[in-house]
């Protein structure tokens, strides 16, 4: 099949605002308390949808504030390696990072936090360039608005700017437990949603949030019918997506493969679906384009998908396509 993915002579553009940070991890098998070794990489939900986004043909930024550090200026580097373009303001604060200790089954990964004092926690609207957001679509998610109350009014401010702006405004409910409660969640995000066009939500946080359990579609056309949004879309991890757009259900099962790295998988699918999307194609194709990105991302370390079109289509014709209902 031929897999629509943007033209890059033409491309289209996306913006996303959110806070990045440096992943530090030891080498597999080994334990953060014994290793004398961390391997450095860059992620962060934002950033990385944007990464996927470039990778596969649009013309993407990301937007934050960072300290004027070394370490700042190590994630700059990261996020432009893949052909974004950072968008950066210098604030007060630091770099925020994370530890994460692979491990399988049963003892399972470990990811330890510090990020307490970020500079991204302060960032306003005038900071993150509210005034151009003439982007055809800006996205971020739901991670920014629980680092502080400053980001949750920025974002609100951000989004009903996009709006006004005519872009088409996608977030990712993206649910951390070590960030907020379930209730503080629902109450600070479901606000935000008359300013949303495509909400992306996982399974399990669209239960555990928003009180949306059982059938996934059951789910997306309640969403949609609560909140008047365009295209809501339901993922379920390994197992696939299911999207609602339009009054029509589109199904696509994951695609097999074998997992070196999970983190950044949910990101990876939204680049993916993004880019099929902006670039014209249906949202059975930008469910293809998204869960075989996932797929791709799960072979990967680190959290972004250092991907390529070419492997995405072939990815995408060596399993067949998306199912409508």
């Amino acid at each position: 099949m031929s897999l629509p993915l943007p033209d890059t002579a033409d491309p289209p553009t996306l913006a996303t605002f959110g806070e990045t940070m440096l992943r530090l991890s030891p080498p597999d098998g080994e334990r953060l308390e014994g290793t004398d070794d961390l391997a450095v990489r860059v992620g962060g939900a934002e950033s990385n949808v944007a990464a996927t986004a470039a990778r596969l043909g649009c013309a993407t930024e990301w937007r934050s504030v960072l300290p004027d550090s070394p370490l700042a200026r190590r994630v700059e580097r990261g996020v432009r390696e893949h052909g974004v373009e950072p968008v950066v303001t210098r604030g007060e604060g630091r770099v925020g990072t994370y530890y994460f200790e692979p491990g399988g089954t049963p003892r399972g990964a470990n990811v330890i936090y510090d990020r307490a004092g970020a500079a991204i926690r302060s960032a306003t609207p005038d900071s993150l360039g509210v005034e151009t957001l003439d982007h055809d679509a800006v996205y971020t998610s739901g991670i920014t608005p629980a680092l502080s109350e400053t980001l949750a009014e920025t974002t609100a401010t951000m989004l009903a700017a996009a709006g006004e702006a005519g872009a088409e405004r996608v977030l990712d409910l993206n649910y951390r437990a070590k960030l907020w409660s379930p209730a503080t969640a629902a109450a600070t995000l479901r606000p935000l949603f008359e300013d949303v066009d495509t909400l992306v939500v996982a399974a399990r946080d669209a239960a555990t949030v928003l009180d949306r359990d059982g059938d996934p579609e059951v789910v997306a056309r309640d969403l949609a019918t609560a909140y008047d949004f365009d295209t809501v879309v339901i993922t379920r991890g390994e197992d696939g997506a299911l999207a609602l757009n339009e009054d029509v259900v589109y199904e696509r099962t994951g695609y097999p493969a074998d997992t070196v790295d999970p983190v950044g998988t949910g990101d990876a699918f939204v680049g993916g679906f993004l880019a099929t999307r902006l670039a014209g194609g249906g949202v059975d194709d930008a469910l293809n384009a998204g869960t075989a990105t996932a797929a791709l991302k799960r072979t990967l370390n680190g959290d972004v998908a250092a991907i390529t079109p070419a492997e995405v289509r072939a990815v995408v014709d060596a399993d067949g396509s998306a199912i409508d209902r």
